[in-house]
């Protein structure tokens, strides 16, 4: 405690880190009071009701930052880069020169990787936009409106879309930690005000109990997330003694950590992408007069409302993806290569093809633990609403997670900049 109150003053004392903290504060502030802003035509009673009956997009409200509840001028959030971030790197397996650019050109390589990905945002949000807009106008949600106010309204809402990406880059350079991850930790804070305030408003005494169980049950949660997060397999690495003008070098040990979840939350966002794509298709089908398509749009939302199938689903995919995009940004061959290139090797494995093979065999382990606590953290909502009734979108899942893990980045970064100034 009295080391983190030191900590606490001192950056407050400090000018700099005053002022990193301050443009955050700021930089969310405008973020916040676009998100009060909603778009024109909207019916605000069967908004509310369409979210509450919609599990999934109170789900893809979380990654917006909270935007898309009340369909405001920054409704899809930083949705659009993450797709386009995770399009770029699913694309480093089918393009050598991107794999090289990501992994090979260091810092220089990942500017103009980012660019890229900033890119390909735009079309995201004008698809992403007109998707949700026409899904949301078939429900009534949205009044019906002529082409003129379409085009209009998909261009301010990717123009709210891309300003929220800048803004959180500019978090990232400017303020402290990573700017997309804050802006989609205060979109998921921001709600718990309205959640606590209805939990109040419909307190029941005898559903205590209850409560009380679903608090122990977050405060679990908790727990586990946060040392699921911070979990990792440490790899013991020594360095070759080399003889250099006389004098002996090397011979240091140290180790190179594999984290439990490699993923994060990449995995749950892939699983929500593949979930949506049907569901969005069966919307837009849902108006051909075609008994067969009838049929299949039925069966497609049947099989969404069907809350444990949905879940089954799920779980499974998030489970495959994580494992998928561990691969994808895990490499054994790389870290092989790179530590017989600097005279580096695992005690008792030979360098080169048994260190990558020892490497493979160790992610793939850690990784079926961290896959399953993914899997069985983003359905937990899911199940619980099932067996209670009781939406707990906030005590489990994918926005504690988030939160948890942000939180955890945030507290690191500050350690590292307080560290700095001491010495």
């Amino acid at each position: 405690m009295q080391d983190t109150l030191r900590k606490l003053n001192m950056v407050l004392r400090d000018r700099a880190l005053r002022n990193r903290v301050l443009f955050v504060a700021g930089a969310l502030a405008v973020f916040r009071a676009l998100a009060i802003i909603p778009v024109p035509g909207i019916d605000t009673g069967k908004l509310a009701q369409f979210f509450a009956n919609n599990q999934f997009l109170g789900l893809l409200n979380i990654f917006s930052g909270g935007g898309l509840d009340n369909l405001s001028l920054v409704m899809l959030g930083v949705g659009p880069y993450i797709t386009a971030t995770i399009i770029m790197q699913l694309m480093t397996i089918l393009s050598p020169r991107l794999k090289a650019v990501y992994h090979e050109e260091g810092e220089a390589g990942r500017r103009k990787f980012s660019q890229w990905s900033r890119i390909l945002a735009v079309p995201f949000s004008f698809i992403q936009g007109f998707g949700l807009i026409t899904l949301l106008s078939r429900q009534g949600v949205i009044a019906t409106m002529s082409a003129g106010d379409m085009w209009l309204n998909l261009l301010v809402i990717t123009a709210g879309s891309l300003l929220l990406m800048w803004i959180g880059e500019l978090i990232s350079e400017f303020g402290i930690g990573n700017g997309v991850s804050i802006i989609i930790f205060a979109g998921i804070v921001a709600s718990l005000p309205s959640a606590i305030a209805q939990l109040v408003f419909t307190f029941d005494m005898a559903q205590l109990p209850l409560y009380l169980a679903f608090v122990v049950a977050a405060l679990v949660i908790v727990a586990g997330v946060v040392y699921v997060s911070e979990a990792e397999r440490s790899i013991p690495v020594t360095y070759s003694k080399q003889m250099r003008g006389g004098k002996l070098y090397g011979g240091a040990t140290t180790y190179l950590p594999l984290r439990l979840n490699q993923a994060g939350v990449i995995p749950i966002i892939f699983a929500l992408s593949i979930l949506l794509l049907p569901q969005m298709v069966a919307n837009f089908m849902g108006g051909i007069n075609n008994a067969i398509i009838q049929s299949v749009v039925t069966a497609v939302n049947g099989f969404m409302n069907n809350m444990w199938a949905y879940g089954i689903a799920y779980f499974f995919l998030v489970f495959l993806f994580t494992y998928f995009y561990t691969a994808i940004t895990f490499e054994p061959d790389t870290i092989a290569n790179n530590l017989q290139k600097n005279g580096a090797f695992i005690p008792g494995i030979r360098p080169g093809k048994n260190t990558s093979e020892y490497l493979a065999t160790i992610i793939t382990r850690i990784t079926f633990v961290g896959a399953l606590f993914l899997a069985i953290i983003a359905v937990l909502p899911i199940a619980m609403q099932g067996m209670t009734g009781i939406q707990t979108l906030a005590i489990g899942g994918t926005g504690l997670l988030i939160v948890v893990s942000v939180v955890l980045d945030l507290i690191k970064k500050v350690d590292a900049q307080v560290a700095a100034r001491e010495y």
